[in-house]
């Protein structure tokens, strides 16, 4: 007797969580396409897209960010100079217009990519798309870099430049060098953009 009395409220929890509300068959029916969808996005040929348009997003997104924080960096030291020394103002745009380069190399490598994209059709291997998101990642994260640095050295060169000027030579230098690294992010890029595979891989 005990026995039955105990197993009643368990067959009335279970008659509760048998029957289902019009609500719950919403949230079914909900959670049923959302399955069919994520079982369509894993298909081979989707996530080999998937990892080619991220390449072009990493590229122009990290490009962009370096080349903003350098712009911006560089733009406070100029407002400062500027002040103390309005002679020496076209002299200390310079590190602006390095910085702002960096955006075309994003932009550049992205468009590539996306032509490869376009042009490959249904023969978008997994080869493909791997090597489009590195080169993406290489060019997007030496441009940040290149934008970090010449950031850093713009803001601090034209002030230094407006007290001693014959510190612009070596402020000049150094963001050269600064904008060097974006280019060999650029450069090995394309080369990686530029590698196509003609059968799949297993």
């Amino acid at each position: 007797a005990e026995d039955g009395i105990r197993d009643q409220p368990r067959s009335r929890g279970l008659g509760r969580c048998v029957q289902e509300t019009g609500y719950q068959r919403r949230v079914h029916g909900i959670l049923r396409k959302m399955i069919l969808q994520i079982a369509e996005l894993t298909d081979e040929n989707n996530t080999n897209y998937y990892f080619g348009y991220m390449g072009i997003a990493f590229a122009l997104v990290f490009a962009n960010i370096g080349s903003a924080y350098g712009s911006a960096k560089s733009g406070v030291g100029l407002s400062c100079m500027g002040v103390l020394r309005p002679d020496l103002i076209i002299k200390s745009v310079v590190p602006i217009v390095m910085a702002g380069i960096l955006g075309i190399y994003g932009l550049i490598i992205s468009v590539i990519i996306n032509q490869k994209i376009s042009g490959a059709g249904n023969q978008y291997y997994r080869k493909n798309a791997y090597s489009h998101l590195a080169s993406g990642l290489c060019n997007g994260l030496s441009s940040l870099g290149a934008g970090l640095a010449i950031g850093v050295v713009g803001d601090a060169g034209v002030r230094a430049n407006a007290q001693q000027e014959q510190v612009f030579v070596g402020m000049l230098l150094v963001l050269i060098f600064s904008e060097a690294l974006g280019l060999y992010g650029l450069i090995v890029s394309i080369i990686i953009s530029q590698q196509r595979l003609t059968t799949c891989l297993p």
